[in-house]
């Protein structure tokens, strides 16, 4: 997983969609796609080629949202990257995680044992309101919670998970059925958020993408229509500390495998389907792309990292805004150096294990 990797080493991660590459024929379609439509400099460049991790923040159109775009190249295999990405049992062990569980297929309310707010957000959920309120839910969930929970019951914060797993249920199982439409609204603040319309929004910044994998892209649209026959889904959720609150996420995982040569090994979306905090939308893409080079046979990681958050305008939102986005690229670029290193030390291990 792009962001569950990532989140070792930065702070608060940005997810989102953003410019997204063609699919290289050749390293010098790759590179020439840095140039052009990343706008990578020649240094830039000439590091990419020598190994080094690249980063940068990309042009955002709205105050709201925040991308990053990262590449570097990895001496190892494009499926040892998807190996680690989905190994669940070592990412429960990172300290940013307090929780993380697959879904099964079909969803079981029994895969939301643990799923649970902290105290504070349950403090907070009883006074919350439509347009005032701490957690991102829509306004019904406000107006249920307020009619089925005894606030007077000592075992109220209980009874809140519980109603709390149940609607994360309910809403996986809809998105399920009828894909974006489901996503729903947020009336935590004055302005409500739209996240399908968000949604779309956001993939509309990936100029390129059409061209490169039209059926990918349609079907993050319309999903559940349309799947391609190489493509993949995974739900899981997960209780993450992207910074001062922990934060309760739905993803979904979307994970095409390439045809052809002339298409990523590997292309993956993680895209957001809840979360109580920060994140009103949000999708990582990453891309596995082969290297053509005999001398170089591993592959180049692609990630685009973003997101649209309230809070980012105004004189306080200017100045986190400016925090985060000074930071990301610098975070990001860490973690794709570790993601090399820890990726290529295990092909060495193996590799030596075999002779």
């Amino acid at each position: 997983m792009t962001r569950t990797i990532a989140v070792t080493i930065i702070l608060i991660v940005l997810t989102a969609g953003a410019t997204v590459p063609c699919p290289a024929q050749t390293n010098a379609e790759l590179f020439s796609y840095l140039k052009q439509d990343v706008k990578l400099t020649q240094d830039q460049i000439d590091a990419v080629g020598k190994g080094e991790a690249v980063a940068k923040n990309l042009e955002s159109r709205i105050p709201d949202e925040v991308i990053l775009f990262g590449v570097i190249y990895v001496n190892a295999t494009p499926e040892s990257y998807v190996k680690a990405a989905y190994d669940f049992d070592r990412l429960r062990k990172l300290p940013n995680y307090l929780a993380l569980e697959k879904f099964s297929s079909p969803p079981q309310l029994s895969d939301l044992k643990g799923f649970a707010l902290d105290s504070q957000d349950i403090k907070d959920l009883k006074d919350c309101k439509p347009e005032h309120c701490n957690l991102q839910i829509p306004a019904s969930t406000i107006a249920e919670v307020h009619q089925s929970i005894n606030w007077s019951d000592p075992n109220a914060e209980q009874q809140v998970n519980q109603l709390g797993q149940k609607k994360a249920l309910e809403h996986l199982l809809d998105y399920q059925q009828k894909g974006n439409q489901a996503l729903g609204v947020y009336n935590d603040k004055h302005d409500p958020t739209q996240a399908a319309a968000q949604f779309k929004y956001m993939l509309s910044y990936a100029k390129v993408l059409p061209k490169a994998l039209p059926d990918y892209y349609n079907y993050l649209l319309e999903y559940p229509d349309g799947k391609p026959a190489n493509v993949e889904n995974m739900f899981y959720w997960e209780k993450v500390k992207f910074g001062l609150k922990p934060t309760l996420r739905m993803v979904q995982v979307v994970t095409m495998q390439g045809k052809t040569p002339h298409e990523p090994a590997y292309t993956i979306a993680e895209k957001q389907l809840f979360a109580s905090h920060y994140f009103e939308t949000a999708l990582d893409l990453t891309y596995c792309i082969r290297s053509d080079d005999p001398k170089q046979p591993g592959f180049y990681l692609i990630m685009v990292m973003g997101s649209e958050q309230a809070g980012l305008t105004g004189f306080k939102g200017s100045i986190v805004r400016s925090h985060a986005v000074g930071r990301g690229a610098s975070n990001l670029q860490k973690s794709l150096t570790t993601i090399k290193s820890t990726l290529e030390m295990s092909q060495k291990s193996s590799a030596g294990g075999n002779q």
